[in-house]
């Protein structure tokens, strides 16, 4: 995380970084290795954890609560009801785009509000190798997660110090630390097009171990004189 943070700039002196905290074993990390790289580095910066309880009735929000006050973090809950409008009769196609993009514009519009220059997202190499696969499925693109993004002309940008990380080694540490994974009672867990594409990855990956790296590499090895 430190090397991805280091070679792509994405923390300066007095930063103000929000942090998602969905209650995944990934942004759980994220959170709590944000703080522990504080002792570790030459620079100051701030972190505030934020939940969106997406409204599945689900007891996300509270616990997430508990977790952030033992721990002493600085946080903020914000509680909605764009589970149950994204996955309403209108929009049954596609209710994690839509949840998703709800999600992020609360986070954009509590930045502003807190002062945060920064929004920092929880997404491993896993999340980045699946979405470049359900982007050239399912939104007929060659694209994928950005380790940097900047919106609003700069004045917010998005983060991802976990894009080199594998999502194994980060269960690994989630369960040595002890934390439970918070369920925020999707009824689209499990059943997702993410879902599809990580059992078809997970295919490729048992019959050859070189695939994933392979895949992550020529995502840094864009060849466009190549491509229609």
């Amino acid at each position: 995380m430190g090397k991805a943070i280091h070679t792509r700039e994405m923390i300066s002196e007095g930063d103000h970084v929000l942090v998602a905290v969905s209650g995944g074993k990934d942004s759980l990390s994220l959170l709590w290795l944000l703080r522990e790289r504080l002792k570790r580095v030459p620079i100051e910066y701030g972190i505030i954890a934020v939940h969106v309880d997406v409204g599945f009735g689900s007891d996300s929000a509270e616990r997430m609560k508990s977790f952030f006050t033992e721990h002493g973090f600085d946080y903020r809950i914000v509680r909605t009801d764009i589970g149950p409008k994204a996955h309403g009769p209108e929009n049954r196609e596609n209710p994690c785009f839509l949840c998703s993009r709800l999600r992020r514009k609360i986070l954009f519009e509590l930045a502003n509000e807190l002062g945060c220059n920064k929004i920092a997202f929880g997404h491993h190499k896993d999340d980045v190798i699946e979405t470049f696969f359900l982007n050239l499925f399912y939104g007929a693109s060659l694209s994928t997660m950005m380790p940097v993004q900047d919106f609003f002309q700069g004045k917010l940008t998005i983060i991802r110090p976990m894009y080199l990380i594998d999502l194994a080694l980060v269960k690994r540490y989630a369960n040595s630390m002890g934390w439970p994974e918070i369920d925020l009672g999707c009824p689209s867990a499990g059943s997702t097009k993410r879902e599809e594409i990580r059992k078809m990855l997970r295919s490729f990956y048992r019959g050859n171990k070189k695939v994933k790296g392979n895949i992550f590499h020529a995502l840094h090895n864009v060849r466009p004189e190549y491509l229609l």
